[in-house]
């Protein structure tokens, strides 16, 4: 298993918030569309077996078809290259085998019958689907290494990019010297995968809790998986439906929120990296004409959802629709908020707004 970044329902309701308690949830959950999981390849037993021989020529097959992209996709859309192609060929291959092997030597035993997390005709079709269909290889194999998380993801799940981790840093900063706030309840709105609610679910305080909310029947599901992959049942809960509707009846109680929404304008959407445009869900990417739909609608929400002192870290497409926000949060806002400021990301784009509530 990696452990680089660059690669049933729960709970569906908070019991009332008492003194110095901690937040449980309750069993019962509302009966979300069924969805067919997708179990992450190195989670998979390894029941099925290959001789080296046969393993090292479908080895051989996939370094050729990902030598023969070259910069081809880089230059079209900004897509992977050979090099990354070849490393993520390395990783395919560390999450389908139990155990290490040398398929580049020429001293091994060829005869060597070596167990398999998948079988070699769905390798040979995964890595076709990944060169030719340019299928997310995070997909193929059902898993995006995230901080220190390794998230289950799937077809219908947006991958959970390096950026958001820093929301997950603001919350860790904001949470070290304020109580209120660390042992507060959070929601995290378009969850996704539910990298935000786990990551921040796990360096709350012992009476902290979040609340995570997304319309796709599919996310909700594989961030329920993920939740329960980390044990954090009893501190997060994920709730299926349109960003606030799930969470009226905790109304000015939140402690924090925070999102990565859909940002992208709908006219960009056809040209964005195929990995993406392609494959990845248009509802968590298409953010409208300008992109800023899901973001003022989440922005317009946020005062009468947090309690005051309460903060909020929204991620955006960039410089512009940072800005624009800012300038919307200070002229409609009424002083409902207050400490608003744009935050960069690692390459150092705007890509960030975070506040307080007033009060």
């Amino acid at each position: 298993m990696r452990v680089s970044s660059v690669r049933a329902s729960l709970s569906s309701r908070l019991k009332p918030i008492l003194p110095n308690q901690p937040l449980k949830f309750s069993n019962i959950s509302s009966a979300p569309t069924p969805v067919k999981l997708q179990t992450p390849l190195f989670l998979n037993p390894a029941d099925y077996r290959a001789t080296l021989s046969d393993l090292k020529k479908w080895h051989l097959w996939a370094r050729g078809l990902a030598s023969s992209v070259g910069t081809k996709f880089l230059d079209l859309d900004n897509g992977p290259d050979s090099a990354l192609l070849h490393r993520e060929l390395n990783w395919l291959i560390e999450d389908s085998l139990e155990e290490s092997i040398a398929l580049l030597s020429d001293n091994s035993d060829d005869s060597l019958v070596v167990p398999l997390r998948a079988c070699l005709d769905d390798l040979y079709m995964l890595w076709k689907q990944r060169i030719e269909g340019r299928r997310p290889f995070q997909y193929l194999v059902g898993c995006e290494h995230w901080r220190d998380l390794v998230l289950s993801v799937q077809e219908g799940v947006l991958i959970p990019r390096p950026e958001t981790e820093l929301i997950v840093d603001f919350v860790s900063d904001v949470t070290k010297e304020n109580e209120v706030l660390r042992e507060g309840l959070w929601a995290d709105l378009g969850t996704g995968s539910g990298a935000l609610a786990v990551g921040i679910g796990r360096i709350l305080g012992s009476c902290g809790g979040v609340i995570a909310t997304d319309l796709s029947p599919v996310s909700v599901a594989v961030a329920s998986y993920n939740v329960q992959r980390y044990s954090l049942q009893d501190r997060v809960a994920i709730k299926q439906g349109s960003w606030f509707e799930p969470l009226k009846d905790d109304e000015g109680k939140f402690a924090g929120i925070v999102s990565n929404p859909p940002y992208i304008p709908s006219e960009d959407i056809g040209r964005l990296q195929a990995e993406v445009g392609r494959h990845e869900p248009k509802l968590a990417l298409d953010g409208g004409a300008d992109g800023m739909d899901d973001l003022l609608h989440i922005c317009n929400g946020a005062a009468s959802m947090l309690r005051p002192g309460g903060f909020f870290a929204f991620e955006t497409n960039g410089e512009k629709q940072s800005n624009f926000l800012v300038d919307c949060i200070g002229s409609q806002s009424e002083g409902r908020f207050c400490d608003v400021k744009v935050v960069s990301d690692f390459a150092g784009i705007k890509r960030f707004v975070t506040g307080y509530r007033a009060g």
